[in-house]
């Protein structure tokens, strides 16, 4: 090649001249290529551009190398190959309700209504993809919750799982809850909604739920009335005592002297009386209030009070009863 050959070529107008010329000589092919470039990123748009959300965790699944179990893709964008798959689980809190039977050891049958209150482990996000998937509540969780209930409640009676005899429901929750967590999965509360049985046996438990709550009632009652008469005769017991000790302080002589005091006390009072010396027992006054005394008559013409004297014993007939005696202030009788 000659040097004005090797000129041409290290000009870069001339170089640009060559590119076009190949540009032009293929321009279909390229055109065809890059139509199947954009069919491809197209097509395969959502398996390349991935978008995780709020509140969601993402495993990577490589078509030649498999599963990255030590690596878990937070929220935001990424760009991955088609040929690779990206799983996405919500790691939030989740609620699932489900419903099945179990028979007692009698063979009725009792129907649960369950809540379940569960969230993956965000750490082992990609070893529970890996060994379970992303249907890990249908597969592990319910299937376990399920057989764990039935074998610690099929060991009793009916009544006894409609009553909750000595928490054998929460038992039986709390040891779900412990083979649930052995699965890569938190289960954080089992809720029981409802429990239901024949008409026929629910009436029954419930008769006998009332005539239990009437026999306490009935027993309460009994209690209360013995209290009250172990009271009561307490308090009477304390009042005979009481009247025990009066009756061995009361001699003659203290009554003697009470009975002195009240007249001494009568006397000294502004309220009008009559007291007759040595007339009561024991020699003490008889003393009489205004009210006691008999009324006196009072005559019309001179307007002076007259007493009027008691019937003559001696008298016989009707004259001695008819006639009045009637007394001088000295006291003698006129006739």
């Amino acid at each position: 090649m000659s040097r004005q050959g090797e000129a041409l070529e290290n000009n870069p107008v001339s170089t640009y001249g060559q590119v076009k010329h190949w540009l032009r000589k293929r321009r279909p092919s390229l055109i065809v290529v890059l139509l199947v470039i954009s069919m491809i990123v197209v097509f395969f748009f959502d398996r390349i551009v991935i978008s995780i959300h709020s509140g969601e965790a993402g495993v990577l699944y490589h078509r030649f190398s498999g599963t990255e179990t030590d690596t878990i893709y937070s929220e935001g964008l990424y760009i991955i190959s088609p040929l690779d798959t990206m799983y996405i689980y919500e790691v939030r809190k989740q609620v699932a309700r489900h419903e099945f039977d179990v028979i007692s050891n009698k063979g009725l049958t009792v129907h649960l209504s369950l809540a379940v209150r569960y969230r993956p482990e965000y750490e082992l996000l990609g070893i529970l993809h890996q060994r379970i998937g992303p249907d890990y509540l249908g597969r592990v969780v319910l299937p376990q919750i399920e057989s764990v209930m039935r074998k610690e409640l099929g060991n009793y009676t009916a009544e006894q799982i409609y009553t909750n005899e000595a928490g054998l429901l929460t038992n039986a929750i709390l040891t779900a809850l412990d083979e649930v967590g052995r699965n890569y999965v938190q289960v954080e509360d089992i809720i029981i909604l409802s429990i239901k049985l024949p008409t026929e046996m629910i009436t029954a438990i419930e008769d006998k739920l009332k005539q239990e709550e009437y026999m306490k009632s009935y027993e309460f009652r009994i209690q209360t009335a013995t209290k009250e008469g172990e009271r009561q005769k307490i308090e009477a017991d304390g009042i005979k005592a009481y009247h025990n000790s009066i009756n061995e302080s009361l001699t003659e002589s203290v009554l003697r002297f009470k009975g002195i005091e009240a007249t001494l006390k009568l006397a000294a009072s502004s309220n009008a009386k009559v007291v007759v010396i040595g007339s009561g027992k024991d020699g003490l006054p008889i003393i009489l209030g205004s009210d006691q005394i008999a009324p006196a008559s009072v005559p019309e013409e001179t307007g002076k009070t007259e007493p009027v004297a008691k019937p003559d014993k001696k008298s016989n007939g009707n004259n001695a009863k008819n006639t009045p005696n009637t007394l001088n202030p000295a006291g003698d009788d006129k006739s």
